[in-house]
């Protein structure tokens, strides 16, 4: 069993806010997996389903942010889970908007959500950095992260949460370079072709069989002169 956990806080107030990215995160993999309405429990809010093979809990913490752990550690506990199976979904201030990262264990980076959780289970526990960007000074952070997304940021948003939910059941069983692959195939798809031909296409003898075809039509032969001798010294002199 894994649990995944998305940051952010309770109440329509902060819905859309960058700061509470991991709450869409595990809002639309619990819609796009056929998850159960999420329920109040472990001081958030909970629902289960399954991810390929892999039952998987969704758990969004209603401590607000900087209490984050206290529901993981209850949830945790009661499942008599390890915090290598916890992954936690967050915003990342270091990353670019559209940026996506996995990383396991490590430091909290000064993000109060991490570090709570930090304090509860310890750090080698999973986490999935959702970049937001920074606003460029620190003293502007906790604004910008309590701010709702631009419009012009939800095509990449709206990418980047459609790819985690795509990746979701290859991160369940572990396979985070599939689960990345996934996302990057979301913000990043393949470009389609021109419908131009190759410049530096080889040409096979079936190919030049097929251009020798093309062979210019014989020039037509001259019409025959009919005319009597006298008849051609007349035409020459008049």
């Amino acid at each position: 069993m894994k649990l995944f956990v998305g940051l952010g806080n309770p109440g329509s107030k902060y819905a859309q806010n960058r700061h509470n990215i991991g709450f869409m995160a595990m809002d639309q993999i619990a819609s796009d997996h056929g998850f159960a309405p999420f329920k109040g429990k472990f001081q958030g809010a909970l629902t289960e389903g399954r991810l390929g093979s892999e039952k998987v809990l969704l758990l969004k913490p209603e401590t607000f942010m900087n209490l984050s752990g206290q529901s993981v550690g209850e949830a945790m506990r009661f499942y008599k889970l390890t915090p290598a199976d916890v992954v936690v979904f967050h915003d990342e201030l270091d990353l670019k908007p559209g940026k996506l990262k996995y990383k396991m264990g490590g430091g909290h980076a000064g993000h109060n959500g991490l570090r709570s959780i930090h304090q509860h289970i310890g750090e080698a526990y999973g986490r999935v950095r959702m970049g937001i960007g920074h606003p460029g000074q620190k003293d502007l952070v906790s604004r910008y992260v309590l701010h709702d997304f631009h419009k012009m940021d939800q095509d990449w948003l709206d990418d980047m949460l459609r790819g985690i939910s795509d990746g979701a059941p290859h991160l369940a069983a572990g396979d985070t370079a599939k689960f990345s692959n996934a996302v990057a195939m979301r913000l990043n798809p393949p470009r389609p072709s021109t419908g131009k031909s190759n410049p530096n296409a080889k040409i096979t003898p079936e190919t030049k069989a097929d251009t020798s075809k093309a062979k210019p039509a014989p020039a037509p032969k001259p019409a025959e002169d009919n005319r009597s001798p006298l008849q051609k010294l007349m035409d020459k002199f008049s």
